[in-house]
């Protein structure tokens, strides 16, 4: 049994070794899909840990949250006409048990697009457990004449004509089309997250959608809040 436990020890190390170097190769393979992309596409990039992103937009919601926040793989420059931004994102959230305080280390993918004015906060997000509850305590999301739009996604403003303008019937039929997007439009921005790192083909696939939402604002909005 002692003979056992340097054994065990010295598999335990191994296998360390082995996740790190899987964790590397994993990483830069992504950088170099991702650099290549950017290329394609005729975007600037750059790979490593961006500090300011985070302080730049910290009024969003998805960018606001945890400890240690950074973006890394930054896509930048002009898309079918739009200035955008394209990253993985990091925050950090930390539990204490018995054993002590642990890290949670969180990655997702996000992605704005600058707009030529200042619009006020509204976020379109899939309705769900969380969004039902916070309802029931008193958050009301606003509702549509769409049933099926109303059933399929949580829609937050201080500004209900702003979210009926934005939600007009191309926008609506294209977000049913579309159920996975979480739109967030505050200041001069509008911005889709998503719940993990994207592939790099589903990458560039959500940079034709964010152009799209934005193709679908209606132009009277931005006569209106020039």
């Amino acid at each position: 049994m002692q003979n056992a436990i340097p054994f065990v020890f010295v598999a335990v190390v191994v296998l360390v070794i082995i996740g790190a170097i899987f964790n590397a190769i994993a990483k830069r393979k992504r950088r170099e899909g991702l650099f290549e992309l950017a290329q394609r596409l005729n975007l600037d990039f750059h790979g490593g840990q961006d500090d300011g992103i985070p302080g730049r937009f910290g009024f969003l919601k998805q960018l606001a949250q945890g400890d240690d926040r950074y973006a890394v793989n930054v896509l930048s420059g002009n898309y079918q006409q739009n200035e955008i931004l394209a990253f993985d994102y990091h925050y950090a959230t930390y539990h204490t048990d018995k054993n002590g305080t642990h890290k949670d280390d969180h990655w997702f993918s996000f992605f704005i697009l600058t707009l030529p004015t200042v619009f006020p906060d509204l976020t379109i997000r899939r309705e769900n457990f969380l969004t039902r509850v916070a309802e029931a305590f008193g958050y009301q999301d606003i509702k549509f004449e769409s049933a099926e739009f109303s059933r399929a996604f949580c829609v937050r403003s201080p500004d209900k004509k702003f979210a009926y303008d934005v939600c007009n019937a191309k926008m609506m039929e294209y977000l049913l089309a579309n159920r996975d997007l979480s739109i967030e439009i505050e200041n001069e921005v509008i911005a889709l997250a998503f719940d993990s790192r994207l592939s790099v083909e589903q990458f560039e696939l959500d940079l034709q959608r964010l152009a799209e939402i934005r193709s679908r604002l209606p132009e009277y909005l931005f006569a209106q809040n020039a």
